[in-house]
This record gives structure tokens, sequence and C-alpha cells, in this order.
């Protein structure tokens, strides 16, 4: 069975993010794809300090309980959804903190894996939110899903976004190509193999030139 991991990027666990990814969950249940829904905006994470031990461990330095768990969690699922509300025009910082670390210390292929970020926000910044999630996914080889308009709802609490319903119109829909991506993937895996990948070619100009 196909999964999905989707992260609550917000401090409040049943807030304006939450319930954006709860209304995309009732759609890959319907789907028949399997769904973990993990908080991660209320936890103490710290940053990335690219210190190499990942490389040489297989982990992040850092055991803080949730990171290094969700790491192979995240190697299984076939996508990825990340949610964050608007912060100063930017995602939570806990959650790029997160992400950082994820990304950075899991050296797993993320090829062909789908990924989506979904961002809430009383008025502004989110396309500017938007747009920093997505690059995590572009970076990686993985196909990013889209829908109807932008990822995101608006709100204040639970109960307005609730009252948004194009927003979680859009977040249907997102689902619905969501799963529908990832099970085309998996049928031309099956039936292709996956798009080769050239690595080696570094663009670094040491010579200043």
């Amino acid at each position: 069975m196909s999964k999905v991991i989707l992260l609550n990027g917000s401090p409040h666990e049943k807030g304006c993010t939450w319930a954006a990814l709860d209304e995309m969950i009732q759609v890959f249940e319907k789907a028949g794809v399997e769904t973990e829904l993990i908080h991660v905006g209320n936890k103490d994470i710290r940053g990335c300090i690219a210190c190499g031990y990942c490389k040489k461990n297989g982990k992040c330095v850092f055991n803080d309980d949730l990171v290094n768990a969700v790491a192979p969690k995240f190697e299984e699922a076939h996508g990825l959804v990340v949610g964050s509300p608007v912060y100063y025009s930017s995602p939570n910082g806990t959650i790029l903190s997160f992400m950082d670390r994820l990304f950075y210390s899991t050296h797993y292929s993320k090829h062909m894996k789908v990924g989506a970020s979904v961002v809430s926000c009383r008025r502004g910044g989110n396309t500017a939110t938007f747009d920093v999630l997505n690059k995590y996914f572009t970076i990686s080889g993985m196909p990013v899903a889209s829908s109807s308009y932008w990822n995101q709802v608006h709100g204040f609490t639970a109960e307005d976004v609730k009252k948004d319903l194009e927003g979680l119109q859009t977040m249907r829909n997102l689902a619905r190509n969501m799963a529908f991506m990832i099970k085309a993937f998996s049928n031309a895996k099956e039936k292709y193999g996956l798009p080769e990948v050239e690595r080696g070619c570094r663009t670094s100009f040491h010579d200043g030139k």
C-alpha cells in the first residue's frame, strides 16, 4: 500500500495547518493511501550544524527522538507533505530546522517520491513560504504535487479554515493529485524503472575564472 507522511509544522496541534492537512488525510484514506501525521512544530528542534556526523554514522548527531525517528519512515514512504503557518513571510523556524536536518542527514535516494507543501496564513506571506518549502523537494529529485490553486488556506483559527471553502477544496484536489502521482509513478517504476540520475559534475570554480 502507498503511504504518505504529513508533517504539521505549527506549534498548535489542532490549529489552521492541522485543519488543512486533515482535509487531505480524508481524501488519501478514500484513495487507499496510508497516512501518518507527525506533529513537529511544538518540538524543540535545533538546526543543522553541518558537522558531517550523519555521513559517517547514517543518522543526525542530535538524537532528539524526532528527526532520526522520522528518517526511516521517510525512506519507506511514497510521498511527503509538509505544512507550516506563515511567520514573517516564511515557514515556522522549527519546521525549517527539522527539514534541514531530515534532508541533510538522510543519504538514501528520494528520487521520484512525491512532495507537497501546504501553507496556512491569516492574510499574507503565503506564496513566499510556499516557495521556501518546495525547494526541499526540487533539490532532491522529488516531483512536486500541485492543486487547483496554490496550496494554502486562510484563517486565524481552525474554525476559520473550515470556512475557507476554496482553501479546503484546494487541499482535496492536492491530495487527489498526489495520490494519482504516487500510483502512476509506482506503476511506471515497475514497467520502465526509474529515470537515470547522473552524478559527479559539480560547478566549483576554484581558480576564480
